[in-house]
């Protein structure tokens, strides 16, 4: 496993419309680690998601992924190399694409088929992906006409075709019911498993949604690290009441969590 930093934010902070989003946000994420990033509403885990995906600058602090620092550098080569998956892009992507094009416009971090020239390799790749997330007989369906899980798969599938060197999911398992909920969760575990996969973040509001294998964790509270380390030591009762203002009693069987009110 490659132990070097693939993510480094030092004193990030975040003002929108002089409303504090992120205050002094340390973090490093190293290449075999996994991480999930909790917290209540409003507690800042998209917006510094999408700031470690290149789509937000911070208001202040430094931002360096894959040895590049954000402000410095070509964003837009540099997404190529950053694997986002949240439900704002999905929104985003050109509705008419297959399954096969949504894997496929990844190569250029691009939202439609239409600026960029593919190759028959670049389409052989995408099917590949599909089918080792078994989603090879969806390849030529219309991405909005599959189920959500289906488009969960596919997204998944996306992430991978630039081989990249961190991987972003922002809430993947919304809108998904429980059976597509677990069957996500498994196909996360197996990737956290993984040493061929890159560094993964996971933003979740809720902890039966961790996957088993995950490493690390990040709980902000009112844009503030609250605790940051190893996944079994900082998530337990103390520290997620006091993220979410609410007693909680935080229970671990078989590397899943869940959490219920005192």
């Amino acid at each position: 496993m490659n132990a070097a930093p693939v993510l480094c934010c030092t004193g990030v902070s975040l003002v929108i419309d002089d409303t504090r989003i992120l205050s002094d946000i340390d973090w490093t994420v190293r290449g075999d680690e996994r991480w999930v990033v909790l917290g209540a509403n409003g507690a800042g885990k998209t917006s510094l998601l999408r700031i470690v995906a290149l789509y937000l600058h911070p208001s202040s602090g430094t931002v360096d992924v894959l040895g590049q620092r954000l402000g410095r550098t070509d964003v837009r080569t540099l997404r190529e190399r950053i694997a986002f998956s949240s439900p704002a892009l999905a929104a985003k992507l050109e509705p008419t694409m297959t399954a096969t094009e949504v894997v496929m416009t990844a190569r250029y971090a691009a939202l439609a088929p239409w600026w960029h020239r593919y190759t028959d390799a670049d389409r052989a790749r995408a099917v590949r992906l599909l089918a080792e997330w078994r989603c090879e007989a969806l390849a030529s369906h219309p991405f909005p006409t599959l189920s959500a899980g289906e488009r969960q798969r596919v997204l998944l599938a996306r992430m991978l075709m630039n081989e990249p060197g961190v991987a972003l999911l922002d809430e993947p398992t919304a809108g998904l019911d429980i059976g597509g909920r677990e069957e996500l969760v498994g196909d996360l575990s197996r990737w956290a498993r993984d040493p061929d996969r890159p560094a993964t973040i996971l933003v979740t509001h809720h902890l039966e949604e961790i996957p088993p294998a995950f490493t690390h964790a990040l709980v902000l509270k009112d844009g503030r690290t609250l605790a940051s380390g190893p996944l079994a030591e900082i998530v337990n009762s103390e520290t997620l009441s006091e993220a979410y203002g609410l007693s909680l009693i935080v229970d671990e069987r078989e590397g899943r969590y869940t959490a219920r009110s005192h």
